[in-house]
């Protein structure tokens, strides 16, 4: 695909996931928060769409090559957060950076429409990362100052010697990541062929956007997900009960319909409002709700790629 086609998908898809409304729990289009606010993820999304096309761009270059090693997703990954870094002075994207980054690169190796080649090569490229990567990836987490991402027992983002060690043990971005698979939905997506984004997002929102409109497919495809997959920040923040209590409430309103009948959409507007009270903010099933976006509007603009 066409790298500016690409860039300009994922900063769409960055742009629609934060202006889904009412998406609960989440900082949207009629709700901020004490420390970031609805137009840092406007910004966050539009500085990132240089980095994207430059990934689309290595990308295409690989195409046709065995070896992937040499693409630089970690390098991208940190230079994508420095960009958000100069603009907004919070964590906003982190998670998307790193899930829409090597969905970008993998679409600059493969025809528009061609949303299998576009997942096998995403497989490829997160399997063939290197040491270098690895160390990007923590630098990135280190700048955006995600809090319990990249921490485990033997290695953390804030320490010189778990780099020195990573590069030591020659230890990949995708060994570091499946080190964190077991609590972090991201890094379970990024190691796993990306099934979340693939097999639940995408479906949805294909499935809705064209009756429903853009906004009520990324809220139903936001939920959708919540509903099946309890939320990793917030089971980092307040405990694996409340994401699945969470995730239960989600699962109820996705079965009335979500956003696409008026009696859900008036319990996703008293959810948002519960979740916003209690401060359980699903930010991961945002995350995932924007791959899942970009796969479906690569899919949408597809006769423009």
């Amino acid at each position: 695909m066409d790298p500016l086609h690409v860039s300009r998908i994922a900063e769409l898809a960055s742009v629609l996931e934060v202006s889904g409304y009412p998406k609960p729990g989440n900082v949207h289009r009629t709700r901020d928060f004490d420390d970031m606010v609805y137009e840092d993820f406007l910004v966050s999304g539009i500085v990132t769409g240089d980095t994207m096309r430059l990934a689309a761009e290595r990308g295409e270059k690989l195409r046709d090559t065995l070896d992937l090693s040499t693409l630089g997703l970690g390098e991208l990954i940190l230079r994508a957060v420095e960009d958000t870094r100069r603009w907004v002075s919070t964590n906003t994207n982190l998670g998307i950076i790193m899930l829409l980054t090597p969905l970008s690169a993998a679409a600059g190796m493969v025809d528009s429409g061609d949303l299998q080649g576009l997942r096998e090569q995403v497989n490829r490229l997160i399997l063939q990362t290197t040491s270098g990567d690895a160390v990007n990836l923590y630098r990135a987490i280190s700048t955006a100052e995600a809090g319990g991402m990249g921490e485990h027992d033997t290695l953390d983002v804030n320490d010189p010697a778990s780099q020195q060690r990573i590069i030591d043990e020659n230890i990949t971005l995708f060994d570091t990541l499946k080190m964190s698979a077991d609590w972090d939905l991201i890094a379970r997506e990024l190691t796993s062929s990306m099934p979340v984004t693939f097999n639940v997002g995408f479906p949805v929102f294909k499935g809705t956007v064209e009756k429903h409109g853009m906004n009520r497919a990324v809220v139903q495809t936001f939920l959708t997900i919540l509903s099946r997959f309890p939320d990793t920040l917030i089971s980092r923040k307040y405990g694996e009960k409340i994401a699945v209590e969470v995730s239960e409430e989600a699962s109820d309103i996705v079965d009335r319909g979500g956003v696409l009948t008026a009696a859900g959409l008036r319990r996703v507007e008293k959810f948002d409002r519960k979740l916003y009270r209690m401060g359980w903010n699903p930010g991961t099933t945002a995350d995932l709700t924007a791959s899942s976006v970009m796969v479906g509007l690569l899919d949408y603009y597809s006769e423009l790629g």
